[in-house]
């Protein structure tokens, strides 16, 4: 399933990307809004897997919101000017559409985004399943992390859980300390061992090895007693792995 937020401030243009959407067996409308506050709120809430929006709205430029959500989101853009197609490209945008929309480029777009999401999907569960076969050294793991003032080497078992905010990712260690590191979260997403951390949340990494609770609201309490929320189309994961404890 493909969840989408539509981010558009005109009325009968969501009516008539609705009705596209709509006819998508695999597409399910999470949420609209054509204000940028409230879409900030919403969209952490409802997680979508793509974002459709429109890039001038009555209260601003959607750029300015999607570039410091730290989002792991696709993005398509919907523009009645061409010029902005640059700029939405260099965000990470899978593309823009011109308008008026053209119904057919419209469900192209969505299909090809479809595919990368399932594609990514296989990719990681391949993976997984290649990690829980293969035999490592039992070495300390370790990570360097550049803060503003000094490289630090850290152990990777030392990490109990990292912050991504506006482009900062902030580690929280074993040891209570904290370093804030000038990298979004998404890097250190890819470079942390998936068998042991878990992206619970648009902007929070976890290490599995320090989870003390899981709660039914979708709570994770950890072993220093900090409560980290798990976005709904995370919360398949996490009980995946309480059930692999059990």
């Amino acid at each position: 399933m493909l969840n989408v937020y539509i981010l558009e401030d005109e009325l009968n243009i969501v009516k008539y990307i609705w009705s596209i959407l709509d006819e998508i067996p695999y597409v399910r409308i999470v949420g609209h809004s054509g204000e940028m506050v409230k879409a900030e709120q919403e969209i952490y809430e409802k997680s979508p897997n793509l974002i459709l929006a429109d890039i001038q709205l009555k209260d601003g430029v959607s750029f300015e919101l999607l570039s410091r959500l730290n989002l792991d989101v696709h993005l398509l853009f919907i523009t009645a000017y061409s010029q902005y197609a640059i700029e939405a490209l260099n965000i990470g945008a899978i593309g823009y559409l011109t308008k008026p929309i053209d119904a057919i480029c419209l469900t192209e777009t969505i299909q090809k985004c479809f595919e990368k999401t399932q594609e990514f999907k296989f990719n990681q569960n391949q993976l997984l399943m290649a990690d829980r076969h293969m035999k490592t050294p039992a070495i300390p793991q370790k990570i360097a992390l550049k803060t503003f003032e000094f490289t630090q080497i850290i152990n990777i078992d030392d990490i109990v859980y990292c912050l991504g905010d506006k482009g900062y990712t902030t580690f929280f260690m074993r040891s209570g300390d904290h370093l804030l590191v000038s990298k979004v979260l998404k890097h250190f997403e890819g470079m942390l061992p998936e068998s042991q951390f878990i992206r619970c949340h648009q902007s929070y990494l976890i290490n599995t090895h320090y989870i003390h609770k899981y709660y039914k609201d979708g709570q994770l309490e950890m072993q220093d007693g900090k409560l980290i929320p798990v976005s709904n189309r995370k919360r398949d994961i996490i009980a995946q792995y309480i059930d692999t404890l059990s």
